[in-house]
């Protein structure tokens, strides 16, 4: 009776995109792999072909399982972060894979839903008020681990993770987290731009003008005092942890990024090829499997993080236009069935899942065209690899099937 329920009820807009973007990824994935030796398309069909019994699995479990076991698959699932020190494979300067054979595994492709499954169990208990801060140490510690796990290997993963804040502001969280950590780039950014003096500076004018501009209730000159040495010492610490814990191709990327080198033969040669395959596409592209960068190879790892620029050399802005309008469609119809769930563990896992959708779409897009630093983040079910399509996947069905079980819900 469940089952038909599901079939009755599961959503089919987003099934329709979903399979429309996979298709779609591997058009791409076909024409960038046509200029090597490596089967890559061969292989992603592979990954697809056998996304479709995984699908059926998702589907065929009750709900409730999800729920029930969401602190056990939590917890294995930062076992295999952890298991990465001891047994991960390194790849392209990256120990963040298991590697069976000629087989690999990315655990932090998976560890996403697992997170967002924890998060969702947690915050659906009715004695949860994010405003009591034991209850905020709590809830950031569940998405603290996975990220502390991550970072080290992948720096790009650990961004997505962070991105998960906004989802429990949306629960309750309370504003200031957002702005700190919105600030916090800011000055970041700044520092690697002006001298410190400066920064510090317009941080004191910033202080002063919102001290002044405060009703006398609110006006506390300590902590408006504390605030600007928190943020003195942290802009001053910027240009060590820039220095000394940032990867020198970290470095270049943002130096590149921010008009500080230039290195067109070097760390910023992916960049540079990839906007020169996206411009050269025009209105309407240059045709499926026409396009000269992509067919001369000169956009590496083209199948991987940077596929779109194959969308937007072939395809053109037109093409281009298409696929960011599905995207959007997506995220927007998950927003949807997310506020209309009937369970506050539903609710949350759904905006986790547009979360994490988001932010890998607008990253990767934004890396591909030159306004974000190169940091390795696929483009969901577009990129090459069974990791990222099962992940996102398992991530997206598990919703879905929470949505169609809402009419059993109470």
């Amino acid at each position: 009776m469940k089952n038909q329920s599901v079939k009755k009820n599961i959503d089919w807009i987003c099934i329709i995109i979903y399979s429309l973007l996979v298709i779609m990824g591997w058009l791409n994935i076909y024409s960038s792999s046509l200029s090597s030796m490596e089967e890559t398309s061969s292989k992603q069909l592979v990954f697809i072909i056998l996304t479709i019994p995984l699908i059926f699995v998702l589907l065929f479990v009750d709900g409730k399982v999800y729920e029930k076991y969401a602190s056990v698959i939590y917890i294995i699932g930062l076992i295999s972060l952890a298991g990465l020190f001891v047994l991960g494979k390194t790849i392209k300067g990256q120990a963040n894979w298991y590697s069976f054979g000629s087989f690999g595994i990315q655990p932090s492709e998976f560890v996403k839903s697992a997170t967002a499954l924890a998060l969702a169990k947690y915050l659906s208990d009715t004695q949860i008020n994010l405003k009591n801060t034991n209850r905020q140490l709590q809830v950031l510690s569940i998405l603290g681990l996975p990220i502390l796990l991550i970072v080290f290997h992948d720096p790009g993963s650990a961004l997505i993770y962070c991105f998960l804040i906004v989802v429990l502001y949306r629960e309750g969280l309370p504003a200031w987290y957002i702005w700190t950590g919105f600030i916090a780039i800011l000055l970041f950014v700044l520092t690697l731009v002006l001298e410190p003096e400066y920064v510090i500076l317009i941080s004191l004018l910033a202080i002063i003008i919102v001290y002044l501009k405060s009703r006398l209730a609110d006006r506390n000159i300590i902590a408006s005092s504390i605030i600007f040495v928190l943020i003195s010492g942290f802009v001053l610490s910027v240009d060590y942890v820039f220095d000394n814990v940032f990867k020198q191709h970290h470095r270049d990327r943002f130096n590149i990024l921010l008009g500080k080198a230039v290195d067109l033969k070097g760390i910023g040669y992916n960049t540079n090829q990839s906007e020169i395959a996206i411009g050269s596409g025009g209105l309407f592209g240059k045709g499926f499997l026409e396009g000269t960068q992509t067919k001369g190879g000169f956009v590496p790892e083209q199948h991987t993080d940077y596929i779109f620029t194959t969308v937007g050399e072939e395809w053109g802005f037109v093409g281009s236009v298409v696929v960011v309008a599905l995207f959007v469609t997506l995220l927007l119809r998950l927003i949807y069935l997310a506020e209309r769930q009937k369970t506050k563990f539903s609710r949350v896992y759904g905006y986790c899942t547009a979360a994490i959708l988001f932010i890998h779409f607008f990253v990767n897009i934004a890396m591909v065209i030159g306004i974000f630093p190169t940091i390795g983040v696929p483009l969901p079910f577009f990129s090459y690899g069974g990791s990222g399509l099962w992940g996102f996947t398992i991530l997206l069905f598990i919703f879905l099937k929470m949505d169609a079980n809402k009419v059993n819900e109470w």
